[in-house]
């Protein structure tokens, strides 16, 4: 990590991430979901900040962590339950980015994934940095293979090889599209942010031609409305077929208020934390993958206002 991020002060990491994390408990993530879906209309998906561990208990308590949600998402009623989002690095001190093998990981989503399909609970597999991306798709076919169908993954545009993922994916999977924050080398990824957003509607109408759910996740309204009034007809399909992902917090709720008239769904990431300390070190990874982020954090911190 960039010494130099290390040594900001924990208390103003917090006053950055703050407005971003839906508390330090499950209990506050589903209060903040609750308000979402009564106050504003919006759905959710949960997602608990706990990447990069490194004691075997810390992987336990994770997956009896997610094994919760799963129960809390499952007592709302059906038409307003959350989704999970899974990363795979938090259930294994063995990350494949640190030169691992991930053990232990498929494992565990497959437990809180089955246990999700029994509850009627949706679950969506994340995409990590370029060395999980193998893992994850592989673990996304073996679990689809066991019959489970509540399962959705992640993509990120601006990887090279993500054309030909769109070719190997099981029929009818939901689908989250991202640029992807990740930064990667431009050996295997794009380095132009418009590039990457164009693809976002490239691959979007192609994965809607194929009968794919379409999870288009991004905060630049031009694009989200160029998917929504371009794409969308293109493609022929309803409203039930494709859903507008942004991330809790993020100033945009006049923009989520018309989605919503218009009868289309929204849905907002909404991370949380088992103590500020794992959100802290979430936004410290975060700014020293994506230093940009604390100008836009900054930003978006003004536009509240």
């Amino acid at each position: 990590m960039n010494p130099l991020i290390r040594v900001i002060p924990a208390f103003l990491v917090r006053f950055f991430a703050k407005p971003y994390v839906a508390g330090d408990s499950l209990a506050a993530a589903m209060d903040v979901v609750g308000r979402l879906r009564r106050e504003r209309g919006l759905w959710s998906t949960l997602d608990l900040l706990a990447e990069d561990i490194r004691e075997p208990e810390q992987a336990r308590r994770n997956l009896e962590a997610y094994l919760q949600m799963v129960d809390a998402v499952a007592a709302m009623p059906a038409a307003d339950r959350a989704t999970l989002s899974l990363k795979p690095s938090s259930y294994t001190t063995e990350p494949l980015h640190e030169g691992g093998d991930g053990g232990g990981s498929f494992e565990a989503m497959q437990q809180i994934v089955r246990r999700a399909a029994a509850n009627g609970v949706d679950c969506t597999i994340d995409m990590e940095g370029h060395p999980w991306t193998d893992f994850t798709l592989d673990a996304l076919s073996k679990l689809h293979a066991e019959g489970l169908r509540n399962l959705g993954c992640v993509l990120q545009t601006r990887l090279f090889r993500t054309e030909r993922d769109l070719d190997a994916l099981p029929p009818g999977l939901r689908v989250r599209l991202v640029i992807g924050i990740y930064q990667e080398a431009g050996e295997i990824a794009l380095t132009d942010k418009p590039a990457m957003k164009d693809r976002l509607l490239q691959y979007a109408e192609k994965l809607l031609a194929r009968g794919h759910y379409v999870e288009f996740a991004s905060h630049d309204v031009a694009y989200v409305r160029r998917f929504v009034e371009e794409v969308v007809p293109r493609a022929g399909v309803g409203a039930d077929r494709f859903e507008v992902q942004m991330l809790y917090g993020v100033p945009r709720d006049r923009f989520l208020a018309d989605l919503s008239r218009a009868g289309i769904k929204a849905r907002l990431y909404v991370p949380f934390a088992l103590g500020w300390d794992m959100a802290i070190e979430y936004l410290r990874r975060r700014l020293d993958e994506y230093p940009a982020m604390m100008w836009l954090v900054s930003k978006n911190l003004i536009l509240r206002r």
